[in-house]
């Protein structure tokens, strides 16, 4: 018996890396898995993968951006697995540069994917979790959302807002049998961090006490917490997760 038994769970960006990860980790809890991404053949091994631990998984290529498409994507799950449970909102993009050379298009591009893409999958799955009444939405934010970050400012306000976001529904769907959370995750193990030069490295983990970068999995741990029945008195709350870098 897991957590999730009989729910179906919706992931965004879970083509690799944390998304696939959460999306595996509910799929060990015993959710059926809708997975969502614009990279269908990575999206199609993290189905696989899904597969192989017994549960359903279908993949859903779509542009977390774009309303229309989103609602559609949404509108065929549903009809498809009969109902949605949980939904993570993991999709999110980076195009760093300091504020004075940062372009117009790549502070949209973040924008319009992180906070926005949030929006529209969040506004979609409200309606049907509205009408049976129960859900859970949990949403990827950052610590850099919480202290921001030189050279990410588009970044950094996306997920600021990703955060005001999650407060603000928490409460409009409190009352609906829907609970949202968010997840910070802080510096998580990933190939970019693989290949950092050893000093610049060093001073990364000088500044996060238990010294140790994240993994995958710390954040999909707390991913499944809040969307499982052991947080059912929890709604509009951010978990960080990130050593001790935020206290």
């Amino acid at each position: 018996m897991g957590f999730f038994d009989g729910k179906t769970a919706i992931v965004t960006g879970a083509a690799r890396g944390i998304g696939r990860t959460i999306a595996e980790e509910l799929a060990r809890e015993g959710a059926d898995l809708a997975i969502c991404d614009l990279d269908l053949n990575w999206l199609a091994e993290t189905a696989d993968s899904i597969r192989s631990i017994g549960r359903k998984a279908e993949c859903i290529g779509v542009n977390v951006s774009d309303w229309p498409g989103v609602n559609e994507a949404v509108t065929t799950i549903v009809k498809s697995m009969g109902h949605v449970d949980i939904l993570v909102n993991n999709a999110g993009i980076t195009k760093d540069a300091f504020l004075a050379r940062m372009t117009e298009e790549n502070w949209d591009a973040v924008i319009s994917v992180n906070l926005k893409g949030t929006f529209l999958f969040t506004k979609a799955v409200s309606k049907p979790m509205m009408k049976q009444k129960s859900g859970t939405i949990v949403n990827i934010a950052s610590i850099i959302g919480l202290i921001g970050n030189a050279g990410q400012c588009n970044y950094a306000a996306s997920k600021a807002g990703v955060i005001a976001l999650t407060k603000s529904a928490a409460k409009e769907l409190a009352s609906r049998g829907i609970r949202v959370n968010a997840v910070a995750p802080g510096f998580i193990e990933t190939k970019m961090t693989e290949t950092l030069q050893e000093d610049v490295r060093d001073q990364m983990l000088a500044a996060i006490p238990m010294r140790r970068f994240g993994n995958p999995t710390d954040v999909a741990n707390a991913v499944v917490f809040l969307a499982s029945d052991a947080a059912a008195y929890m709604t509009g709350q951010v978990l960080t997760v990130s050593g001790g870098m935020v206290m």
